[in-house]
């Protein structure tokens, strides 16, 4: 099996809900190594109420719960349009079980007891297109912003400010720090941030941190 870059897995949240407390505290000390976030749950009120209050890009879900069928749990979310990929553990291969999470699409299956090297690459087989995406977007961002802007000089920042981004589209960052890597003046980046400004593509939230509207590019 071939290597995966496991470093995309660093932008992404899990929660994993799973009833058995050894199982759950050893696979999210492992994992927490590797995601963004891990957050835990042992019913699905509790990963209901994650699912509502953080994001989460995928769920591992075992499906037998006490008192409780993870299957059922996951058919709930997706009646409520919480379309979040998931993966599902179980101890057992039974084919109900199995035809339940192909009838739901969930992304994986794996049985018990989980090698984590299998989950990890679920993981990465489940974002990497999420990855994908995102640069897609980002270079055509860029294009879209370039052609937004005239000069031509302004290029290597408006890359600069989009491969900055946080999850939020924010960009933090002074007029200095820009400056201080990039050959350009003062008075053209004052410049370049109004055009930006006033295109609605660059907004100014608070001192020296700016919002990327990527809604703006839809009209230029």
């Amino acid at each position: 099996m071939t290597n995966n870059d496991l470093t995309i897995l660093q932008n992404f949240n899990v929660l994993y809900l799973e009833d058995d407390e050894n199982l759950l505290k050893h696979t999210k000390s492992i994992l927490e190594d590797f995601v963004n976030n891990i957050y835990t749950a042992k019913t699905s009120s509790e990963a209901l109420d994650i699912l509502l209050h953080k994001r989460i890009d995928v769920i591992i879900c075992d499906i037998l719960l006490k008192d409780e069928n993870g299957i059922d749990f996951l058919k709930y979310i997706k009646s409520k349009n919480i379309n979040t990929p998931a993966i599902v553990t179980t101890a057992h291969t039974d084919t109900q079980y199995l035809l339940d999470a192909i009838k739901l699409k969930v992304e994986n299956y794996i049985v018990k007891p989980i090698n984590i090297k299998e989950l990890l690459n679920s993981l990465y087989d489940i974002l990497l297109p999420i990855v994908q995406k995102k640069e897609i977007q980002k270079n055509n961002n860029v294009i879209k912003t370039i052609s937004a802007i005239s000069d031509g000089k302004q290029v290597e920042i408006i890359k600069h400010i989009i491969n900055n981004l946080d999850n939020q589209n924010l960009f933090t960052a002074s007029y200095t720090d820009i400056m201080d890597n990039f050959s350009i003046s003062k008075p053209t980046l004052i410049k370049l941030f109004k055009d930006l400004a006033e295109k609605n593509i660059l907004t100014k939230v608070q001192h020296k941190t700016y919002r990327f509207n990527e809604s703006a590019l839809e009209n230029l």
